[in-house]
């Protein structure tokens, strides 16, 4: 393969200023990443060790083999939703090797509304879950939850994509063959209790885990039955009466340890080798954390990011010299072979034919797809038009739709109208997307968004033009776009499954290309039509 050879001088200023620009915007993801974790509850965090209990990341880190990663997804869910009282949207979720096999963790973090399921709750325990499914893991389920947040039922409970769905995915990934386990700590309420009870098996806490469809208040109300919450559906009941519970433990850490030797005990499988030899990039990859302009209208060459993330920075290109607002070529991250598609400008009909040909190509080949998006969209105009960038554009999200490969997805600029869709945005469904702090997604940017919504105000004006009322529609127009297009906007609304720091994003999706090389292929021919 070709060797990138790389054109930015790391010592130059311009790198330079870039690297103090994002430098920056780090400091402020990690600042949020460690309010989401443990910021602003400290007295509910103190009343949950005086009940002996762990956080929910100290959970984690208890069970994950030692020495090993956790990819945790959506770490800042709902972030600035809620009055940011619901950090991480209650939950912790992502995938930890436990005894040499990689697990699915869905663990409730009862210092946040008991554990509570918000909106976004849901759709971050559903997410997780399809990820499971679609690439095999176990699913591990750490609970400490108080069912759904009461004041919003109507986001939470009776929809397709709601809670029900979760019991409906645990169901279904059971009957696979894939493990669904449990192990309780806290109280388990309502649709809580479905969670335990729907699992393979149960390991339970003596004197703090709970498991009851109604609670005290509830049956009281109910039925005008009186009963303690332990005598209801407390560990030892369930243990010794019920049968709910499979395993009873006398404190977190052996109900955790339980739970691990569940996991060891589980059929073998091949382990996670990669196909090639891994090897560092030419070029340090701590070196992305300065490729981006600082200003986002000013371009750059996407090879010098694909240069920090393939291993020896080898890249065998498809098509070079046609098509070249789109770059594509093969290559390999922590020894996991890719197929790489990254944004050099807005896709002309030519880029956008180029791209159908490599996806169905990678398809043929069995390649995993990734897409490096910093993207404005297709093209527009008459000259566009008429060389029918419509249907060049849509063989090209026609392509990637129908591909039976993983697909990875990495923003790492603008994402925005269709060439979200066509360079594999949520809609699409990859396997992981990604992000970095300097992503913005949205239909448009916010000066075209306002200069199309102050042209289409002028004319529908019938008098003269009010300046002052053409300057406030720019204006608002402006500030939704910002507000909206910011990539915590995105992430606490889980269009994302999380903001990760650039030089972060070769181990990430290294793991993560690992990961999806647990997917299924189905085994047909796949033919490549030359567009």
């Amino acid at each position: 393969m070709s060797v990138i050879e790389t054109l930015i001088d790391v010592r130059g200023s311009d790198f330079g200023n870039n690297l103090a620009h994002h430098a920056g915007q780090i400091d402020i993801l990690r600042a949020r990443l460690a309010e989401a974790a443990t910021g602003g509850r400290d007295a509910h965090i103190r009343r949950h060790r005086e009940r002996g209990k762990l956080l929910v990341r100290e959970r984690i880190d208890f069970i994950v083999d030692d020495g090993s990663v956790f990819l945790e997804l959506s770490p800042l869910a709902a972030w600035e939703q809620y009055g940011n009282q619901v950090p991480g949207a209650g939950i912790v979720t992502g995938v930890g090797m436990v005894a040499g096999r990689p697990c699915m963790f869905i663990a409730n973090d009862a210092t946040v509304k008991g554990g509570s399921f918000f909106h976004e709750t849901v759709k971050k325990h559903i997410r997780a879950q399809e990820i499971a499914e679609r690439l095999r893991l176990p699913c591990l389920y750490l609970v400490d939850c108080g069912g759904a947040f009461l004041p919003e039922q109507d986001r939470v409970f009776p929809d397709k994509d709601h809670f029900g769905n979760s019991f409906h995915r645990q169901c279904r990934m059971s009957q696979a063959g894939l493990p669904q386990l449990s192990a309780v700590f806290g109280g388990c309420t309502a649709g809580g209790a479905y969670i335990p009870a729907l699992s393979d098996e149960v390991v339970m806490v003596r004197g703090n885990a709970r498991i009851h469809l109604g609670g005290p208040s509830i049956v009281k109300i109910a039925i005008n039955e009186v009963a303690d919450g332990e005598t209801l559906g407390g560990a030892e009941m369930h243990s010794r009466v019920s049968g709910v519970c499979d395993h009873l433990a006398e404190n977190e850490r052996q109900a955790l340890a339980m739970l691990r030797q569940i996991v060891a005990s589980l059929p073998p499988e091949a382990p996670m080798t990669p196909p090639l030899p891994p090897r560092p990039p030419r070029y340090d990859p701590r070196e992305l954390d300065g490729i981006v302009p600082a200003d986002p209208k000013q371009p750059y060459d996407a090879r010098e990011i694909i240069a920090r993330l393939l291993d020896g920075s080898d890249f065998h290109e498809f098509k070079p010299l046609w098509g070249d607002t789109l770059v594509t070529g093969f290559g390999a991250i922590h020894g996991q072979p890719v197929a790489v598609l990254a944004n050099n400008g807005a896709l002309f009909s030519e880029s956008a034919l180029k791209g159908a040909h490599f996806i169905e190509l990678a398809n043929q080949r069995g390649v995993p797809l990734l897409f490096l998006q910093n993207i404005p969209g297709f093209m527009v105009g008459t000259e566009a038009e008429r060389g029918g960038i419509a249907k060049h554009s849509a063989k090209m999200v026609y392509a990637m739709s129908c591909a039976r490969v993983p697909k990875l997805t990495l923003v790492v600029g603008g994402s925005y109208g269709a060439g979200n869709y066509g360079m594999c945005g949520r809609g699409f469904e990859p396997e992981f997307l990604f992000a970095w702090p300097s992503a913005r997604v949205a239909t448009m940017s916010a000066d075209i968004g306002s200069n199309v919504m102050t042209e289409l105000a002028q004319s529908n004006l019938r008098g003269p033009a009010d300046e002052g009322r053409l300057a406030e529609i720019e204006r608002q127009v402006r500030d939704q776009y910002a507000r909206q297009s910011d990539p915590y906007y995105a992430t606490s609304r889980l269009w994302d499954d999380g903001l990760i720091v650039p030089s972060a994003s070769r181990d990430t999706l290294g793991l993560a290309l690992a990961l999806a090389a647990r997917h299924e292929l189905a085994r047909t021919a796949t033919p490549v039509y030359r567009m």
